[in-house]
C-alpha cells in the first residue's frame, strides 16, 4: 500500500489515510474522482488470498466495469475473477434476485476459460438447487441431452424394458418411483484420442427407501444427484476448450422411492457385470447405480475413468464439507491430483484403496454387499464395493463430494456447490498436455 500511496496524488492519499485503509485482508477502500465515481478501489490481500480475494466486492462496489491491476499475474487474475464470478451468481429460478451491478471486465487472455469455468460451476450449483419436483430422472437425462446438442455430440437414453435388461442395478432401484429409472450416455470427439469416461450418480431424490431416512436426513436429499451435476459440468468444460479426448459421460438417474414394489434390504440383485449384490440397506443405493455405469464404461474401451458421487456420510465425519476424498489405483497420480487441488484452492484429499478392508462387503450369499459389517471406514468400503466394477487395467478415480455449502461464505452462498471441478479440469489438461 505504501507503494500506492508514494504515487498518488497528494489528495488520494489524504482520502485514504483518513478513512482509516490500513490494508487487511478482506478490506476495501474506494478512490473517488473529481467526477464523482470511483477512481480506483484499494484491496487488501495476503499471500493466502486467491479464488476468494474480490468475493466480497460485487455486492459492496457502486455499479460500474471495473479491471484488475495489470501487475496481477495470469494465475492470480484467473482466480480473481472467478471468484467474482461465482459471488455474482444468483439462483433465481423461484425467487426474484437482486444481482451485483459492479463488472468486472476481464481481458482475452481470461475470457473464454474463465467464462467456460464460471458457467460450468453455476450449472452444478443451479442443478443441485433444483429440487426434485422439476428435476426428475427424465429431466436429469434431458439436460445431457441439451449438452450434447449444444456441442454436437450424441447421445443415448436407455429406460423401461430395456434398462431393465442392460442395467439391472439402475431399474431395481428406480423400479419403486413414480417417474422411471434411466440410463443416460454422451459421446464427443476424435475416436483416435484416449478414450476418458465421467460417470455421476444421479439420484434426484434419496428417500432411504424402506430403510427409510429421517426427515432431517432426508431435507437436503434433492442434491443426491450432485454427481451427475459434476459430470455435466466437467463435460462442458472438456468440450467447451477442446481436450484432445474421445469423452463419454453416464448418468445412471433415478429417484430412490418407496412403495409395493420397493427394492429391500436382504434383496440379492443383479447387475450389468453379472455380480450379485446383496442389499445390506436400500440407502446406499448409488453404489448400487453406479455398478452398471461402471460396467458399461468399461466395457466401452475406458482407458481413464472418474466418478463424481454424494455417496457417503462418513466422508463427511472424516473430512468435513469442503474436502472430498479422492480414492485412486495409481498412488502417485493421486497424490499429484491432491497437489494439484490445493494449488488451485478446490481442494481433494487423497484416500487409500484399502484392499483387506474387502472382507467387510463379501457377505456368505452373493458376490458383494451394498454396506459393511462395521460402519467404521464407510467411505472407504464404499470405494472398494465400485472398484469391483472397473476393470484392473482402467485408471480410475473416484471422488466422494459433498455438493453443498453449509451457510453463506463470501462467494459460495449457502447451498448446491461444485467441488473438484476445477481440479480435476488443471489435472486433466496436464494430463493430455492441453495448453488451456
Amino acid at each position: 500500500m505504501n507503494t500506492w500511496l508514494d504515487q498518488a496524488s497528494e489528495a488520494d492519499a489524504q482520502w485514504v489515510r483518513l478513512s482509516g485503509f490500513e490494508g487487511e485482508s478482506g478490506s476495501h477502500v474506494l478512490v473517488p474522482s473529481t467526477k464523482g465515481r470511483p477512481a480506483a478501489v484499494l484491496l487488501g490481500v495476503d499471500e493466502v488470498s486467491g479464488i476468494w480475494a474480490l468475493a466480497d466486492l460485487p455486492n459492496s462496489l457502486p455499479e460500474g466495469d471495473y479491471y484488475l491491476d495489470a501487475n496481477w499475474n495470469r494465475d492470480r487474475r484467473m482466480r480473481a475473477s472467478l471468484g467474482w464470478g461465482l459471488a455474482c451468481h444468483r439462483f433465481d429460478r423461484y425467487k426474484q434476485q437482486q444481482y451485483p451491478r459492479a463488472r468486472l471486465v476481464l481481458d482475452g487472455g481470461l475470457k473464454q476459460e474463465v467464462e467456460v469455468l464460471l458457467q460450468a460451476a453455476t450449472q452444478v450449483r443451479d442443478l443441485v438447487n433444483t429440487p426434485a419436483i422439476d428435476l426428475g430422472p427424465a429431466e436429469l437425462a434431458n439436460t445431457l441431452g441439451e449438452l450434447a446438442e449444444e456441442f454436437s455430440a450424441d447421445f443415448r437414453e436407455y429406460e423401461g424394458e430395456e434398462l431393465e435388461r442392460e442395467f439391472p442395478a439402475v431399474h431395481v432401484v428406480g423400479q419403486a418411483a413414480s417417474r422411471g429409472p434411466r440410463l443416460a450416455r454422451l459421446e464427443w470427439g476424435n475416436p483416435e484420442h484416449p478414450p476418458l469416461a465421467l460417470v455421476g450418480k444421479g439420484v434426484i431424490f434419496d428417500s432411504g427407501g424402506l430403510n427409510i431416512k429421517p426427515g432431517a436426513g432426508m431435507v437436503l436429499m434433492k442434491k443426491d444427484m450432485g454427481g451427475a451435476a459434476h459430470v455435466i459440468g466437467l463435460a462442458r468444460i472438456i468440450m467447451a476448450l477442446g481436450l484432445p479426448v474421445n469423452l463419454r459421460v453416464y448418468i445412471p438417474a433415478v429417484e430412490n422411492a418407496i412403495a409395493g414394489n420397493a427394492y429391500r434390504p436382504s434383496d440379492i440383485i443383479s447387475t450389468r457385470k453379472g455380480t450379485t449384490v446383496e442389499i445390506g440397506n436400500t440407502d446406499a443405493e448409488g453404489r448400487v447405480i453406479l455398478s452398471d455405469a461402471l460396467t458399461l464404461a468399461c466395457e466401452e474401451g475406458a482407458e481413464r475413468v472418474i466418478d463424481f458421487a454424494t455417496l457417503t456420510g462418513a466422508a463427511r465425519i472424516a473430512l468435513g464439507e469442503d474436502l472430498p476424498p479422492v480414492y485412486a489405483r495409481d498412488q502417485a497420480q493421486a497424490r499429484s491430483l491432491q497437489d494439484i487441488a490445493f494449488e488451485q484452492e478446490d481442494p481433494l484429499w487423497h484416500m487409500p484403496l484399502y484392499k483387506p478392508y474387502k472382507r467387510q462387503i463379501q457377505p456368505a450369499l452373493a458376490d458383494l454387499s451394498n454396506t459393511g459389517t462395521t460402519p467404521q471406514g464407510g467411505s472407504l468400503t464404499a470405494a472398494l464395493f465400485l472398484d469391483d466394477f472397473v476393470d484392473e487395467k482402467v485408471d480410475w478415480y473416484h471422488l466422494d463430494i459433498y455438493a453443498w455449502n453449509l451457510g453463506d461464505r463470501p462467494g459460495r452462498p449457502a447451498g448446491g456447490e461444485a467441488q473438484g471441478l476445477r481440479a480435476v479440469w488443471t489435472w486433466l489438461k496436464q494430463q493430455y498436455n492441453h495448453p488451456g
